[in-house]
Order: C-alpha cells, then sequence, then structure tokens
C-alpha cells in the first residue's frame, strides 16, 4: 500500500448545483454591465464637458456668439455619482474574479492539509464581516433618506445614489457564503499580487 492510499481521504465538498453557477455567472455579468456602463457616462460626459468648454465655447465666442460655458451643466456631479456607482458594484466583481488585495500575513501559520477547511471558515467569516459592513451602510442609507438629503445640481435624492453602497457589500459579502458552501465556484487567486 503507497504512501497515498494509506492516507484517509479528504471528504471533498460537494459540487456546485449547475444553477448556482448559472446564477453566479448571471449575477457577475450583470454587475459588470451596470459597471461598466457607469464608467463609460463619466467618461462621455468628461470628455464632452471639457470638449465644450474649452473648444465649442472659444470657437462661439470667435464668430460672435456668446454661448455661455458650453459645458454640459451637472456632468462632473453626474459623473461623481456613476463613479461611485461603478466603484462600489466593483466590490462584487472583484470578490467573483479573484482579484481583492490579500494579505500575506498568516499564511503557512497551519498544516497545508487544513487549507481547504481554513478557507472555508475564512470564506464564512468574511462573508459575515462583509454583510455587517453592509448593514451598517444600510443604516447609513436609511439616515440620508430620512433627513430628506438631496444632490446639488438636479435635487436628486441622494439616497438612490448611496443604496449602491449596502448593494455592492451585501453582493461581496453573499458570494463569500456561497464560495465557502461550494469551494469550487471559489476564483483561483492571481499568479501573485502586487
Amino acid at each position: 500500500m503507497t504512501h497515498t492510499e494509506a492516507a484517509p481521504r479528504a471528504a471533498m465538498p460537494p459540487p456546485a448545483p449547475e444553477a448556482v453557477k448559472r446564477l453566479l455567472a448571471g449575477w457577475h455579468w450583470l454587475e459588470c454591465a451596470i459597471a461598466m456602463t457607469a464608467y463609460v457616462i463619466v467618461s462621455a460626459l468628461l470628455v464632452t464637458d471639457v470638449l465644450g468648454r474649452e473648444f465649442l465655447g472659444p470657437v462661439l465666442r470667435f464668430v460672435g456668439f456668446d454661448a455661455g460655458g458650453t459645458g454640459i451643466y451637472g456632468s462632473q456631479k453626474i459623473a461623481l455619482y456613476a463613479m461611485i456607482i461603478g466603484s462600489f458594484l466593483g466590490l462584487g466583481i472583484a470578490t467573483a474574479s479573484g482579484v481583492l488585495l490579500l494579505p500575506r500575513i498568516g499564511f503557512g501559520w497551519v498544516p497545508r492539509a487544513w487549507g481547504p477547511h481554513v478557507d472555508r471558515i475564512a470564506d464564512v467569516l468574511t462573508g459575515l464581516v462583509v454583510c455587517a459592513i453592509a448593514g451598517y451602510a444600510w443604516i447609513f442609507v436609511q439616515g440620508t433618506r430620512e433627513a430628506g438629503t438631496l444632490g446639488a445640481v438636479y435635487d436628486i435624492h441622494i439616497w438612490l445614489i448611496q443604496l449602491v453602497i449596502p448593494i455592492g457589500f451585501l453582493s461581496a459579502g453573499l458570494r463569500y457564503f456561497v464560495f465557502a458552501l461550494w469551494p469550487a465556484v471559489r476564483p483561483a487567486p492571481p499568479e501573485f499580487q502586487e
């Protein structure tokens, strides 16, 4: 009997059901699509605003037409809101992609054989912490909603934009719970991290 045959086989976690894999893929695609749209809006608004102020305005003034600043009214504020949406959705995207920065503190403190179990425990603990942050973020959003705070320029209710904060944290936290249940769906860490 060889060494590998003598060693007790570690219980393999169950594979993730296909429905879970499809849900994760769709969830990731939706977050990526919304975040990408938000960043396209940021880019388009800022580029057209600068072009309007720096090129169109002087040309119009040169031909005798005073068009004012010719920048897009409120573009910087709208771009900021879109950036907030893209950034907080990025939490779930980074979690799903396995590209979150990972400090190397504590690596090698437990035997390698315990790794899968420690990873699952770490996923549960991380999920709990991140969901707790989402809970506090929800309290923050509720406070803003109750205060009736409006954004500058367009008088939009700020809590509608802030709502992406708890959503982003909750998205990441729920993924960690899924990783704990079905470790096979956890993304492989990058080869190296900076």
